[in-house]
Order: structure tokens, then sequence, then C-alpha cells
């Protein structure tokens, strides 16, 4: 691979990791936008999120055997961002049709490199820590799907009572793998009310972290019985018609259009702590802030106020005499918001006009 030697030290020499890295962010406009979007911005710490996926991919699986699924124009910042990964470390979308499509073509992409190829499937903009707990979660998460020829998700232990997650309901217990607990999955559930969440909670339902793990011929086999929109459009793979396939797919996430489908599906449970970072409001916990705790990014202040969320890009930020707000401040564009709306910024962009969110 040009530009790229490292391996990872007794990787499993037929894992291989896709890195899903579409997609805006518009939850943290104004600093995310479809030229910098959220997974390139440095959220959880001092480098990007996008930078510290790749980083604990390469802990598992060698530099050659680590793919970023993402469209044409976000390569160029990437590859800024990741100097180490040569161009054939993307495999590049024509057109954004979801998880669902996208990993069905890295799964047959893989198989024809490797019959034997195992896939983990990663977020760009994710945040998991430790580190050691992350290799521990997902050595677990192959063996089981190796072991059981099943699909698997990890699921995280909840530790509030959150309506941004699917959660998962688990099934009959499997043998542990290493230490690690592992189930079959009895259901999916999207995302809930806050009362059904905390019932999910008391019931010991675990989040969807949307981090998987399968024999990418195990995928293809549950592609075709269960997602018939994409298995129509196997043959243009078959005759190396990416821009064929992708046009002749519909749109969906590979939950709904094969796993919530599928009776072959197991979960393991992470040994580590997982965050999404959905929104603004999430830089609390990724930064660790304590209860109250103000949280800033960048050049800023807060005086005589607590429990502030402010993340300057462009200048010095001054905070007087507010709390439980949001506050970021970019050279072109800033916005103030209560705190509790942070989650809610895509209904706020709906209304804006063009010259301040252009379409």
């Amino acid at each position: 691979m040009p530009g790229s030697t490292r391996s990872s030290t007794g990787a499993d020499p037929h894992l291989w990791i896709t890195v899903l890295a579409g997609g805006s962010g518009s939850r943290f406009w104004p600093v995310s936008t479809p030229s910098r979007p959220k997974q390139l911005l440095s959220l959880a710490g001092p480098r990007p999120l996008v930078v510290e996926t790749v980083e604990r991919a390469r802990t598992v699986a060698a530099d050659e055997r680590i793919r970023i699924l993402t469209g044409a124009d976000l390569v160029p910042s990437f590859q800024s961002a990741l100097p180490e990964l040569g161009l054939d470390s993307y495999w590049i979308e024509p057109h954004a049709r979801g998880t669902g499509p996208a990993l069905t073509w890295a799964a047959w992409r893989a198989l024809e490199k490797d019959p034997d190829a195992v896939l983990v499937s990663l977020h760009s903009d994710h945040v998991v820590r430790p580190l050691e707990a992350f290799v521990q979660g997902i050595r677990a998460a192959s063996a089981l799907a190796l072991r059981e020829r099943v699909l698997v998700t990890v699921g995280v232990a909840p530790d509030r009572p959150e309506t941004g997650y699917g959660y998962l309901q688990s099934g009959a217990p499997l043998d542990p793998v290493d230490g690690v607990p592992t189930f079959q999955v009895s259901a999916f559930h999207e995302k809930p009310d806050r009362g059904t969440a905390e019932r999910y909670m008391g019931q010991g339902y675990l989040w969807n972290s949307g981090i998987f793990a399968w024999r990418a011929d195990v995928f293809l086999e549950e592609v075709r019985r269960h997602a018939p929109t994409i298995a129509r459009a196997l043959p243009c793979l078959e005759d190396g018609d990416a821009e064929g396939y992708f046009e002749m797919v519909g749109p969906g996430t590979v939950d709904e259009t094969i796993l919530e489908r599928s009776d072959h599906i197991a979960c393991v449970q992470a040994p580590f702590a997982w965050d999404d970072v959905g929104s603004w409001e999430g830089l609390s916990r990724v930064r660790g802030a304590a209860p109250g705790e103000n949280v800033i990014v960048g050049e800023g202040q807060v005086e005589d106020g607590s429990n502030n969320i402010v993340y300057s890009d462009g200048g010095d930020t001054v905070v007087w005499g507010l709390s439980d707000v949001v506050i970021v401040h970019t050279s072109g564009t800033t916005l103030v918001m209560r705190r509790d709306l942070a989650p809610d910024v895509k209904r706020l962009l709906d209304r804006l006009p063009d010259h301040i969110h252009p379409r």
C-alpha cells in the first residue's frame, strides 16, 4: 500500500476494518459543513474523530486491511488528516445510499480479496475508551462471528436513559469469548421516549453501538435472504459495476434492511465505554466534565456561569452571567442556544435562509 507500511502486532490476517465516514454531522453546525463534516472535527480531544478511529482500527488490523468508506468529495480532506494511508485505503461510494448498501458492497469487495474475510464495521465519528478494552471487545466480536457464523453487533450497557440511541434486547446467553459476555439478540428497538428508555434500562437492554462484525460470506448470505432490493443489484457487482449497483439499490441502514430481519444475530457486551457524540451536548461527556462544569474548546472564558458549552473556532469567546447554554463561535457564524435544544439543531437549520445555511 503506497504510504502505509504499518502492521498491527498479532492482527488476525483475515480481519478487515471498514470505517463508515460519509455524512456531514449537521448537529454540529456551524462548525460542521459538507466539506468539513463532524468526523474531521476535534471534538473529544486534540485530534479529529476519524484519526482516533483509524488509530484504534490499527490496533486490531493491518493497514492493508483497513478501508474508509466515503464519497469522493471528502477523500482529499481525509488524506490530509491521515497521510499514512494510501489512496487504495479508500473505497469510494459513487452515491450515498446508507449503511445497508455500503456494507454489502464492502463485504463483496473484501470477499474478492480474501475468501475468509471477517469484517468489523466502525463509525468514523464515535468515541471509544479505553483502547485496551476496545481491542478486547473487537476480538471477541470477530471470534463470535467466526464461531457461530452469525452477524454480531456490539451492545453497550447504558448509563442513562438515552432517547437518541437504538436498543438491543438480549436473548439466550452464548458462551463468553475471553471473558466477554455474549448473547443472542431477540429484538431491536428504535429510539424510545424517555419513559421507555428508563424501562429498557431496568430490563437490561443494551445500546446498539453500530459496531458490527461478520464473515463477509455469511453477511452476503443474509443479504440474499432478507434484503431483496439489495440482492437484485448484486449482479452489478459480479460485473464490476459499482456505479450500477449504487444506482439500483435504494437507501437504507444495515439495521433496517438486514439485521432486524435476520434470525442469525448475536451480541457481545462491550467491555469499553462508548459515545456517538450525537450533539453539542455530548461534549460534556467525552470531555469528562463534572456536573455543572463549563466545557470550553478553543479560546474561551466563562464568568459567573455554569453548565455551559463553549466552542470557539474563530477568535476569543467570552461568556458572562449565562448558564445552561451552548455557544459556538466561528469566523463566519455564531450560534447561541439553550443547552437542552442541542439535539434539535437540524430543526433549526430547516428554518434558516440559504445565505446562513446553504442547502
